[in-house]
């Protein structure tokens, strides 16, 4: 037998059975195999990840260790001589601590439900393959300025409780931040393990863990009937002066903070439409072969032949880009000229409706059930109460009903919503919290969808509702559900 080989199976086997606080020695033992033999680099980085992925210790000790493994392993990725390029990592469903990966080449990279905590680091980092972050945590701030995707990255339903930072980064392939994974066809072996994915609970604020779906797509790109919810973040979020060179795909993505796309760059499909981004200065190429693209309402193309540089829309200026202004005076005005705008112009008022949706699935970032607000929170649950009263009154059948209208709420957090009487086209609620007193009383859609499959995607009321008939299956009730014929 290979006595490389045999050295390097019996240092694997001493960090698989290492007592507490003694695995960095078997980690600088097989590290010490691998410099010396290149073949063996990919094989004991698998080792090391394996034992990452192990359950974690919340001691301090244990904490420690982790990092100081993590950052042994990133060391050799990141050398100055002779760096371990190349070598892909699998740290799905790892816990990992302050993890710094800056100036790292990957060949590929699955983080697929790791939770990250601490400051989280990918500055410069180079990935040659696929990269998958699907429904990854980062409990802190996340940086991945000028990092190298070149091939496909996923961040489908990714949270982002701190700051992420994108700026200068670069996609060479799909920039996925929709819901789950982009696509599993039907013989994709990843159907032979969804049942042993264990993703993060979903313990946000004022949410209930709705239970999207781990990935169901059988397509390149998701429609609006599908529902769901894509990446999620909570704090500023960076895109600028970023370069997608394939499509960029936000759909149904929750921005509760600043999200600037300034001097962005996009060649090909964009499904980027929430009211809070910043395109200034953004240039798209054009690309148009995969679909249409959907931008904010608000923000235009000016042609210069194939694409064109992304300006404020003239021909609805005043009406929108101010959902995004820090004071809320600007806001409530803003929502005020968004409604008069749909009166003026009947063909912007499915992206006007659009448009009000986006900005009531922005998530609350305080406790609704706190006994006492500050005058900053109440002010914010009267402007989502505002945006909440004219869409309603929107869908009233009456002289100034928007008819046909389709109402995106999936995962939108809903205080004292009343919907009674309300008619429209299709009603997306999958996933939507609904706090206080609800009303769906008399009210019609064609149809008004709660659940995905099920208890899967459950909307959860926090409160009483009426409903006329029977309420939906799947959804949690926390009230008196009353229901009339």
């Amino acid at each position: 037998m290979d006595e490389t080989l045999t050295g390097f199976e019996a240092a694997a086997d001493r960090l698989a059975t290492a007592a507490p606080g003694t695995a960095q020695a078997a980690v600088a033992e097989l590290i010490t195999l691998a410099v010396a033999d290149a073949e063996l680099r990919q094989s004991v980085t698998e080792t090391i990840c394996r034992w990452l992925r192990g359950e974690a210790g919340s001691s301090g000790v244990a904490v420690q260790q982790r990092r100081a493994v993590l950052g042994s392993l990133t060391d050799r990725l990141r050398a100055r001589e002779a760096p371990w390029q190349g070598v892909s990592v699998d740290l799905s469903g790892a816990t990992l601590v302050d993890a710094d990966f800056t100036g790292c080449r990957l060949g590929g990279a699955v983080f697929a439900d790791t939770r990250f905590h601490g400051t989280t680091v990918f500055d410069g980092v180079t990935f040659d393959g696929e990269v998958m972050f699907q429904r990854a945590v980062f409990y802190d701030d996340a940086s991945f300025t000028e990092v190298r995707f070149e091939g496909d990255a996923e961040f489908g339903r990714a949270r982002f409780r701190g700051r992420a930072d994108f700026t200068g980064a670069a996609f060479g392939g799909m920039a996925w931040f929709g819901r789950g994974t982009d696509t599993w066809w039907e013989d994709d072996e990843a159907w032979e393990t969804v049942e042993e994915i264990d993703p993060a609970p979903w313990d946000e604020l004022n949410e209930d863990d709705p239970h999207w779906p781990i990935a169901v797509l059988i397509e390149d790109y998701q429609d609006w009937e599908e529902g769901g919810d894509g990446a999620r973040f909570a704090g500023d979020a960076s895109f600028a002066g970023v370069r997608f060179d394939g499509p960029a795909w936000f759909y149904n993505a929750r921005f509760a903070a600043a999200a600037t796309f300034a001097g962005a760059r996009f060649a090909g499909r964009v499904h980027l439409d929430q009211p809070s981004v910043d395109l200034s200065d953004a240039h798209w190429a054009g690309g148009t072969d995969d679909g249409r693209s959907e931008w904010p309402l608000g923000w235009t193309v000016r042609s210069d032949g194939a694409g064109g540089v992304l300006v404020p829309d003239s021909s609805i200026a005043p009406h929108t880009r101010r959902l995004a202004d820090p004071d809320p005076s600007v806001r409530a005005a803003a929502l005020e000229s968004l409604d008069r705008l749909g009166d003026d112009r009947p063909e912007l008022r499915q992206r006007v409706v659009a448009t009000l949706c986006s900005f009531l699935r922005i998530p609350v970032p305080f406790d609704l059930h706190a006994q006492e607000r500050t005058a900053e929170q109440t002010t914010l649950l009267q402007l989502r109460q505002q945006a909440q009263t004219l869409l309603a009154q929107r869908l009233r059948p009456g002289p100034g009903q928007w008819k046909d209208m389709n109402v995106w709420l999936c995962g939108a957090t809903l205080v004292e919503l009343d919907f009674s009487g309300c008619e429209g086209g299709y009603a997306e609620f999958t996933g939507a919290q609904f706090h206080g007193t609800t009303r769906f009383d008399g009210s019609r859609f064609d149809p008004a969808t709660f659940t995905l499959d099920g208890s899967s995607g459950r909307a959860t009321f926090h409160g009483d509702v009426l409903f006329d008939s029977e309420p939906p299956d799947g959804a949690v009730f926390h009230g008196a559900v009353t229901s009339r014929a």
